[in-house]
This record gives structure tokens, sequence and C-alpha cells, in this order.
């Protein structure tokens, strides 16, 4: 039987990357009301940085570790509690940095509502917050895929900064409520079944090169069952 031939993309999957840089705001904190008053007032792109930051500069590590904020409560002001509630909050379920946001701030108001001396906790100076905000710049590779085929390709030799926008900044941050692997999955090659399961994803409980191998592995199989191979 002659193999059937890959499906072809309705429109092709163009590859991104991106560069960032981590700016000072010159707004610090070194009180839990203080750094109440950052988040609410916060830019996105603050908030951003301080809840995905380690996704990058620790990639390797899996789970990833805890958000600035839950990690400097923690280790500046002690408060475990807190900083367990902070570090225990799922950010796959927010498709926004405004909702992100909203769960944050409401977690720090019920905890200070629940426990009032938490407001006497200070630091030192030199263990005060920082905020810092990204600045990113996101370019176009030369990467383009047609199909499946090319697209499995690709995903094993692109940069994990690729790999990063397309999973996570593209969802949270440009509020595409999806990753842009299954939006073109699904609305390019009509594929729901992959699409699907490449969003069920939790990515954050992967490294960012078990997150390739995954992708790939998933792709590679739908392909197979495609044209029949085992």
């Amino acid at each position: 039987m002659a193999e059937k031939e890959i499906k072809k993309a309705a429109d092709p999957f163009c590859f991104y990357t991106r560069l960032h840089l981590s700016e000072l705001t010159g707004l610090k904190a070194s009180n839990l009301p203080e750094l109440l008053g950052l988040i609410k007032e916060a830019p996105d792109s603050a908030i951003y940085h301080h809840t995905h930051r380690f996704l990058l500069q620790h990639q390797y590590l899996s789970p990833e570790p805890p958000n600035d904020f839950a990690y400097w409560v923690t280790s500046a002001l002690g408060d475990d509690r807190l900083g367990e509630k902070l570090a225990s909050i799922d950010t796959t379920k927010y498709l926004t940095i405004h909702d992100l946001r909203e769960k944050i701030i409401a977690t720090i108001e019920a905890h200070l509502k629940a426990y009032p001396s938490s407001v006497k906790r200070f630091t030192s100076e030199n263990e005060v917050f920082y905020l810092i905000k990204c600045v990113s710049f996101i370019m176009p590779t030369v990467y383009v895929a047609n199909d499946l085929k090319e697209f499995v390709e690709i995903l094993k030799k692109i940069t994990i900064d690729s790999i990063y926008f397309h999973m996570f900044e593209a969802r949270l941050r440009l509020e595409r409520k999806s990753n842009d692997f299954s939006l073109w999955i699904e609305g390019s090659i009509g594929d729901k079944d992959l699409a699907d399961k490449i969003l069920k994803l939790d990515p954050y409980t992967f490294t960012l090169e078990d997150l390739r191998k995954t992708l790939i592995q998933m792709v590679t199989k739908k392909i197979g069952k495609n044209h029949g191979q085992a």
C-alpha cells in the first residue's frame, strides 16, 4: 500500500523566539503591605517576570522553583504559611496576567485578614524586594513548518527560548488563551485531537528540554498513527 501523503497545513507555522532584558523599576518593599501595594500597581511585565523567570533561568529544574513573591515571603519575611499559599497558585489556570495578579492579591489580602500580625514582619535593608519588569523582544526565526513532519523536525533543533515563547509567553502574556502549537495544529492542520492533548499538558511540570522531548514524541506518534505505522 502506498504511503499516505502528509497533510499540508492551510497556513504554515512560523517559529518565533524571544530575547528579554530585566529592568529595575526603582520600586521596592520591605513588608507584606508594601509588597501588596507593588503587586496592585505593577505593570503586567513585572508580574510576568516575577512568576516566570525561573522557567528559563533554571530550566533544568522540574518542577520549577516557586515564584519570586512566594520565595521572598518565605525567605525574607519568614512567613512560611503565606509562602506555601503563594507557591501553590496554579499558574496554568489563569489565561491572563490580570487574572493571575488578582489571585495573588486575593491570597495576600486573605492572609493579612486572617493573620493581622503579619504586618509587623519587616526585612532588613539588604533583603528588600525589588520590583523588576521584563522587556521582551520577539523575533522570527528561519524555521517554517508546512506539515506535522516538518514541524516535528524543527522542534528537534529550535532553541528552548522558542519553545518557551510558543508554549508559555504566547498563552499568558499575549493572552492567546492557548499555546501557539495547539492553535496551529487545530486551525491549520485540522487535528483537534492532537491539539487538545498538547493543550492539556501542564508545561510547568517539565524542564524545557523534557517539554521538547514530550512534544516530539506526541507529534511523532500521531504522524505514525495517521500513516498506519506501529
